[in-house]
This record gives C-alpha cells, structure tokens and sequence, in this order.
C-alpha cells in the first residue's frame, strides 16, 4: 500500500469531517438533500496492469483507512465492460449504497449506470466521463488539455517539422477521444509542418510498441506523443534502447517524447533524458475526492457548476457533474517539484 505525507492524509481527514457537517469547504455550492451518511461505499479498480491505475488503487486503499470511509472491498473489472457489470452487481448485493467506478468503456457502461439509477444508487465515475447514464459526479482532468499540452511541446520541440507517432487510446473511451481530438486539432492548426501518425492502440502497450516498430522501420521519427505512460513507458523505452534512439536530449537523434500519467516511472525518464515531459494526472486527487464525493453522495448533498477550493473547477455534463483537477505538465524544470503525487510515492 502507498503511504503519503501526513499533511496529505490530515487534509483527506479533515474534508470527511466538513462534509459530516454539511459545511461548505470541499467544493463550492454544495447544498444538502437531507440525506443520510449511513451506507456502504462499493469500489471497482479498473485495471491492474497500468502504474497508473494501481498507484490508484493504493491511494484509494490509504484513504479510506484515513478518511473512516465505510467501505466494502474493492473489486476489480479488468478492463472488461462485462465484468464491471457483475462486480457492481455483487456490490449493490453486499450493500453498496453508492458505487465508485473508472469505467474504461465510456459507451457500454450505460446499462450498467441506468440500472443504478433505478435503484437511487448514486455513481461517482473517476477518470472517465461516461458517454451516457447519470452519474452523481465525474472526478477527472480535462483531457482535451492534456492533448493541447502535448502537442504545444513538441510542436515547440521540433519547430514544426518532423514527423510524430502518436499512440492514441482506446477510443471507446472519451479520455482516449478527448485526447486524440485535441491534439490532432492543435497539430493541423499550429504545427501544418509535423507529419502525425496516429495509431489506435487499445491502451495496450505490445501494440504501441508494435506499431513504433513499423514507424521507425519507414523512416526517421522526431516526436513520440504517448497518452498513458503507465502501458506505454516500459516498452516504447525498451524499443528506443534496441534502436539505439534512446540518446540525450542534446543528441541530434534524440526522439522527443511528451507522455500523460505522472507515475514515478516517469518522473525517473525525465530526470535520465530519456523522455522530455508529462502531463500528470493527479491520481492521488482522484481517489480523495472520489471518496468525498462518495460520501457527500450519501449525505443527499448536491452541487453546482464553478470553482472549487481546491484549485479546479465543476462543469455541466450532459449527464450530472463534472469536478475537473488540475494536470500539470512536468518537464526537466519541474520534475523535482514535492506537491507531484508521482514525487510522493513511498513517502
């Protein structure tokens, strides 16, 4: 399990203790429902084979130590749309009264989400915006920026001009939409010289690698743009090591390469100059508030569209809620910064 700073969790305690009574510090605009904080919260961990995710899954389990939540024990979907069905239905079974999820297939998880609500068991859906079905809150970055971010790096980088592989996720999911859209949007209108190769990976690291391998195979690649570091890291490094590409910033074959996650694995690349950034998604925010949520959801609370005390901000959703979290990009200039969650880790 990960162990965070004791301000960390003192800070997780205290928004527990806020919500318990009713006052209005964790976002803004919260109103109560008359609602009861009794009832179990049920959890399903998304996927095991991503740093990312499982650096979650600790914060999650740490925080629900620290923060008192009543919780049943997490379940985990696997990647698998079906299997996520079948988890919750085992928590609703065991008493779930409210129900965290990061959905991977934002399409398919409708009839999973329209069955919750006709059971008034409200969801807080983390990282992932469900395409459709109602969700109590959705605890998330703007992935859209995290699109624009990469590609004004690397677009800088190479001073519009080269070529770039893109490893585009699963575009089942409006993470894997949002980023794509954003950044080919940025590319074509602000970079026209850099030639992009956007490649539908899955999130599933082999076949990035894999269709690296073919890039690299018809010429030079100058820029590699990577939405989730968490599967596509440890390959794409490996690939780059056995091209002998993976060379110094300084090098003239240096292949720059802008990623999103923030895990400590990361963090190490930029420091050794083997990747040159990334986006840091705040996986130890979206445990914290998904659990605040979780319970503000019990206690028959609700919330409106603006800025929170926490350095994000609500937005409508066709479909409920949107608490969006800061995302910094992290560089060489930054990497050694102690508020990044991926500077954290072990502490």
């Amino acid at each position: 399990m990960l162990h965070r700073r004791a301000a960390v969790v003192a800070a997780g305690i205290a928004i527990v203790a806020l919500a318990a009574t009713g006052c209005n510090r964790g976002t803004n605009n919260s109103t109560s429902g008359g609602g009861s904080s009794a009832g179990k919260v049920g959890i399903d961990f998304p996927r095991s084979d991503s740093d990312f995710w499982n650096s979650w899954a600790g914060y999650i389990k740490s925080d629900i130590t620290s923060m008192k939540i009543d919780a049943l024990p997490p379940t985990n979907s696997q990647n698998d749309i079906t299997k996520l069905a079948s988890n919750v239905q085992a928590l609703q079974a065991q008493g779930a009264k409210v129900i965290v999820m990061a959905p991977q297939d934002t399409g398919a998880v409708a009839s999973t989400l329209d069955t919750l609500a006709g059971k008034n068991i409200p969801v807080v859906s983390v990282d992932t915006r469900p395409d459709k079905g109602k969700v109590y809150m959705v605890v998330r970055a703007d992935n859209k920026a995290y699109g624009t971010k990469a590609c004004d790096f690397l677009g800088g980088k190479l001073k519009n001009k080269g070529t770039v592989v893109e490893f585009e996720g699963d575009l089942t999911s409006v993470n894997g939409r949002d980023r794509s859209d954003a950044f080919g949007q940025c590319m074509s209108s602000k970079y026209p010289g850099i030639k992009v190769l956007a490649e539908e990976t899955n999130w599933a690291g082999d076949v990035a690698s894999a269709k690296l391998q073919n890039a690299l195979n018809q010429g030079t690649v100058n820029g590699i743009y990577m939405q989730a570091g968490g599967v596509f890291l440890a390959p794409t490094l490996a690939l780059l090591q056995q091209k002998h590409l993976l060379v110094p910033p300084t090098d003239p074959k240096h292949i720059f390469v802008v990623s999103n996650d923030g895990i400590p694995a990361e963090f190490t690349a930029i420091k050794a100059g083997q990747i040159d950034a990334t986006v840091s998604q705040p996986a130890d925010l979206y445990a914290k508030y998904a659990l605040f949520y979780a319970q503000a959801a019990l206690q028959g609370k609700t919330f409106q569209p603006g800025p929170t005390d926490h350095q994000s901000n609500i937005i409508s959703i066709p479909n409920g809620l949107e608490d969006q979290l800061p995302a910094p990009l992290v560089t060489s200039d930054n990497v050694d910064d102690q508020s990044l969650w991926g500077n954290q880790v072990g502490k």
